[in-house]
């Protein structure tokens, strides 16, 4: 895992967070209801727990995701350039969901499934008066369906390691935190912003050209290489005819 990826996982949560405010506001909120009588103290502790549950569930998915990337992909992946070539697909793919495509919304639909069966256990979290219940709300709240979410597993899949998978998903989930955790008056600040100078859209197009770039760039460099292996090939060939003739 590199650098670039990591920090590629957390710019798409910061960057795409403000498009899931649509569904992941609804909770917040209801949370924020459902805490009302406490202390504002004991309410920090209560939102960074919940929170906490919610990275926890993106780096279980993670871990399964890399299972499934190990279990699948990894037979196909020795001594070739098999896994450079789909990361570089899967980054292009997924800057192209940020750019609006939308290919997941079926995947969206399926997740609504298990989010409604879900339903019973949800209600058993309220009220979040205490840190098992905010931890088990957030646990929950990881399964709700966003193709954001999925666009981030797939890269976790990709990477074809557990470990890997888990932590790229817990970096997906810090970069949502900043946005989930503000204030009314500075997530609009942060809506209009990330709007205005459409960095969603910025990002997914990085994401595209890395893509892109990880795809194309060994092979127009092993293509480089061999052209010049063959030119130095030919030059030392003529040396050894010359030196010959002048024997």
């Amino acid at each position: 895992m590199t650098m670039a990826l990591l920090t590629a996982a957390l710019l798409m949560g910061f960057f795409g967070s403000p498009h899931c405010l649509g569904m992941c506001g609804g909770i917040v909120a209801a949370f924020g209801l459902s805490m009302k009588n406490t202390s504002p103290a004991k309410k920090r502790g209560l939102i960074a727990t919940y929170h906490l549950g919610r990275l926890l569930s993106y780096a279980l998915l993670g871990l399964i995701a890399g299972l499934i990337g190990t279990a699948v992909l990894a037979p196909l992946m020795v001594g070739n350039s098999t896994p450079r070539i789909l990361l570089g697909l899967v980054l292009v793919f997924v800057g192209l969901t940020m750019l609006g495509l939308p290919f997941l919304n079926k995947l969206e639909r399926l997740g609504m499934r298990l989010w409604q069966a879900l339903s019973p256990l949800r209600t058993k979290v309220f009220p979040l008066n205490t840190v098992p219940r905010a931890l088990a709300a957030g646990l929950l709240w990881g399964f709700l369906p966003c193709g954001l979410v999925y666009g981030a597993l797939l890269i976790a899949v990709v990477g074809h390691d557990p470990l890997t998978g888990a932590v790229l998903m817990f970096a997906f989930g810090l970069g949502t935190i900043p946005t989930l955790v503000a204030t009314h008056e500075t997530v609009n600040w942060v809506r209009h912003h990330i709007g205005r100078l459409r960095l969603r859209q910025l990002n997914g197009a990085i994401m595209m050209i890395s893509g892109l770039a990880v795809v194309a760039v060994p092979m127009v460099m092993a293509n480089m290489h061999g052209h010049m292996d063959h030119g130095q090939m030919n030059h030392e060939q003529m040396n050894h005819e010359q030196m010959n003739h002048e024997h």
